[in-house]
């Protein structure tokens, strides 16, 4: 009976994988695309509000302790695999719950795809630079801080885990 629902959960874990395969394998994508064509501290213009650039991140999010001497990518990857590990568990126990699961997945890809930037090259490979004025009270120049599609699988799953939430609180 265990080694059928050990199997059970481990089909309805591929296809979750293979979604966090898809961020892991766009993030890379552009991030060699990026190393290709620009040198660090390039910036294209592309509209109004939008620049391609290449930065280096040794942090975390919002450059969060970036000048810290090193430390910090061994920090940041062990918890990536630490969250990679703990992800892996609540996707084969909860693989059913679709919205959970798409949370979880993007989330995976782009923690996976920040860590092999940290033990490939020692730093997160940003290039997404969105700016308004409306933002300089908050960010210089109205820029915020440059990221990647790593980043962007984060964020969306990180917004479908609260909205999952309070969908769930709402039935309740």
């Amino acid at each position: 009976m265990a080694t059928k629902k050990s199997a059970s959960s481990s089909q309805g874990l591929l296809p979750w994988l293979g979604v966090a395969l898809i961020v892991i394998l766009l993030d890379q994508f552009t991030k060699t695309l990026i190393l290709g064509f620009f040198q660090y501290g390039d910036s294209r213009h592309v509209l109004s509000f939008f620049n391609v650039v290449r930065v280096h991140n040794t942090g975390a999010a919002f450059s969060f302790l970036a000048h810290a001497g090193g430390w910090q990518r061994w920090f940041f990857v062990g918890l990536g695999f630490a969250a990679t590990g703990f992800i892996v568990y609540m996707l084969r126990q909860h693989g059913h719950q679709k919205r959970f699961a798409w949370a979880m997945s993007l989330i995976l890809g782009g923690a996976i795809g920040n860590v092999l930037d940290r033990l490939i090259h020692g730093y997160v490979i940003d290039f997404l630079d969105f700016h308004w004025n409306w933002m300089a009270v908050m960010f210089p120049g109205g820029h915020f801080p440059a990221f990647n599609i790593a980043d962007c699988g984060i964020s969306i799953g990180a917004g479908l885990l609260i909205l999952d939430e309070l969908v769930r609180v709402r039935k309740t």
